[in-house]
């Protein structure tokens, strides 16, 4: 009879759940970091620690997959979007400059700390995927016509004199939108206070929004300007007029 120790008993397979969501984010992973077409079922596989019979058990095949992680990217943005535009609403009314900043950092912040799926979807402006050429009008559009009109309505169609009328507001969202995943894309985290601030001041330019104010602010630049002006000439005048009935008292 052997005195060797009984053999350790195999691993347990994970829960089948937890294979489905480790393929997932391997996936999600590969496909922002090599788009859908640089990415093979075996290399999500292997990321993942799995065999590829594994894979399609869980999430059937490439194509299931990828529809599946842009799924999950479009619900993760649709749910900050809805959240930031309630806000929005409530804030326009009152205050529609700080409406407009409070939306344009909410979207910054998601992206920052999102920055797989301005990934994925920057792949597909360099057409990855070619061939899922719906996912634009399904998930991207609605998105885009939804802050469009929710902002529309806020910007006023008269603007006042002298403040620039408001462009295109639907061109006003995509820039946003391209220039932010751009941004977090770059990686450059040290100047993302200057790009929110640059991002904020353009939105609002765009927009027509905050003019007023940098008018008020100019209109009391040149009021204090005028009133020292006035108090020295004042001054001046009172000064040159003092010198004559001194000198004839003397």
């Amino acid at each position: 009879m052997s005195d060797s120790p009984p053999a350790s008993p195999a691993p347990a397979p994970p829960p089948a759940d937890a294979s489905r969501e480790r393929i997932i984010a391997a996936a999600t992973s590969l496909f922002a970091d090599h788009g859908y077409d640089g990415t093979s079922t075996r290399r999500i596989a292997a990321e993942a620690g799995l065999n590829m019979a594994t894979v399609a058990y869980h999430v059937g095949g490439k194509p299931d997959l990828y529809r599946e992680v842009m799924l999950r990217a479009h619900l993760a943005e649709q749910r900050v979007l809805t959240d930031a535009l309630v806000a929005f609403r409530a804030l326009a009314p009152t205050d529609p400059v700080a409406a407009v900043t409070d939306l344009v950092d909410r979207y910054l912040d998601f992206c920052l700390d999102q920055p797989h799926i301005p990934a994925l979807w920057m792949r597909r402006w360099l057409s990855d995927a070619a061939e899922f050429a719906d996912l634009e009008a399904t998930y991207a559009r609605p998105l885009i016509e939804s802050v469009r009109d929710t902002v529309r309505e806020v910007v006023p169609a008269a603007p006042p004199t002298g403040a620039a009328a408001p462009t295109d507001i639907e061109m006003t969202v995509w820039t946003v939108l391209w220039s932010t995943h751009g941004f977090c894309r770059s990686g450059i985290r040290a100047e993302v206070p200057r790009f929110r601030a640059h991002l904020r001041a353009l939105v609002l330019r765009d927009l027509g929004l905050g003019a007023q104010e940098q008018r008020d602010q100019e209109s009391y630049d040149q009021e204090s300007y005028d009133q020292e002006s006035y108090d020295q000439e004042s001054y001046d005048q009172e000064s040159y007029d003092q010198e004559p009935r001194d000198q004839g008292r003397g």
